[in-house]
């Protein structure tokens, strides 16, 4: 198989393991989501990504193709505010830091944070997951 056809094959078959149809649109934007490096990226990031590489979507797609991957599970959703998040390629149990000032998420292994003590969950549910965020301001040397 050739080089080039590697990461086509990859995305192809990511999306064909949880099930989703491999539109030309999916295919796309999974090969910009999962060639390289784990990674945290907003729709707006991802469809800029998507322009410049000749992917002709819209913005809407990108938002709906998100919530699809991360409702199948190749993506985890980590929301820093009310109306921004970014998706996370590292589906695995871990935190993260937020810089505030830059936007930039980082990831914070699992084994490097101790959640204790988490109330029972309500009757009829139980937790799924917790995530915490560090958020961080840049230090300016004052303090």
């Amino acid at each position: 198989m050739m080089t080039a056809e590697r990461p086509f094959k990859r995305a192809l078959d990511r999306l064909n393991g949880v099930g989703l149809r491999p539109t030309r649109q999916r295919l796309g934007l999974a090969r910009l989501l999962f060639e390289g490096c784990d990674r945290h990226v907003t729709a707006e990031q991802l469809h800029g990504e998507a322009l410049a590489a000749d992917l002709p979507v819209s913005l809407a797609t990108v938002y709906n193709t998100l919530n699809q991957f991360t409702s199948a599970g190749l993506l985890r959703e980590v929301v820093v505010e009310a109306g921004k998040s970014y998706f996370d390629t590292n589906t695995s149990d871990h935190h993260h830091f937020f810089v505030e000032s830059t936007g930039r998420l980082e990831d914070i292994p699992a084994d490097r944070l101790m959640v204790r003590n988490l109330p029972t969950a309500p009757a009829g549910t139980r937790v799924a997951r917790v995530d915490v965020i560090v958020r961080l301001i840049e230090d300016d040397g004052t303090a």
